[in-house]
């Protein structure tokens, strides 16, 4: 804890006064341009890996990198989602997995969580994914994991749509998705591609998009 504690210090000696123009435009105003949804796993820093600054990037963090699709009783990351699209008006939103992930390693495995019965019940919102990885073939238990956190950004893009905010910014043009894996030991992001449905590298394909919103002129 001690560490955290000289770190805020040296970002109020050092940090801070060099930003402090930033801060002050920052106190009053607020408008991120991108929706980023990752996992909790503190090796995954997203406005590191994005080098953003404060104030660019709104940021889901939970195990797995989840969106629960849409229901009755929406939850926090529903209530995030929606603020994002249709208060803040980000015209961006990124699903990103990782390699090494917890979470997508404990339904690779099937871990039994019956002593973590809330991250079980979480993790069944990655359940579509599971399914579909499981019917293929896979070289290795490397492979397999590998896929899976690759299924799974898939997956929660699919969720993600399910949320009528999003619905209605991808219908009027507003609003473009994004699904990413990150890979922790190369630094590299591998981007879905929404037409072929394949992760092709972000460093090679920039302009990789898994879904961009365009809106439909009435008959």
């Amino acid at each position: 804890m001690q560490a955290i504690i000289d770190g805020f210090l040296k970002f109020q000696r050092e940090a801070f006064p060099q930003r402090s123009a930033l801060f002050k435009q920052l106190a009053t105003r607020h408008t991120p341009s991108t929706l980023f949804v990752t996992c909790s796993d503190s090796r995954v820093v997203p406005e590191l890996l994005t080098q953003q600054e404060p104030g660019d990037l709104f940021v889901i963090r939970n195990a797995g990198n989840i969106v629960p699709s849409y229901g009755p009783e929406p939850g926090g990351v529903s209530a995030s989602v929606e603020y994002a699209v249709a208060v803040l008006g980000v015209g961006d939103i990124v699903i990103c997995g990782h390699s090494d992930c917890g979470a997508m390693t404990a339904i690779a495995n099937c871990t039994c969580l019956d002593h973590l019965p809330a991250v079980a019940n979480w993790l069944r919102h990655a359940e579509s994914a599971r399914v579909v990885n499981a019917a293929r073939q896979h070289a290795s238990a490397q492979a397999c994991l590998d896929a899976l956190v690759r299924e799974n950004v898939i997956a929660q893009l699919a969720n993600l749509k399910t949320h009528p905010a999003i619905a209605l910014a991808l219908e009027q043009g507003r609003l473009n998705l994004h699904g990413w894996v990150y890979d922790i030991e190369s630094g590299g992001i591998a981007a879905l591609d929404g037409p072929s449905q394949a992760f092709v590298p972000l460093a090679e394909y920039p302009h990789t998009c898994a879904l961009a919103g365009k809106p439909r002129h009435a008959a």
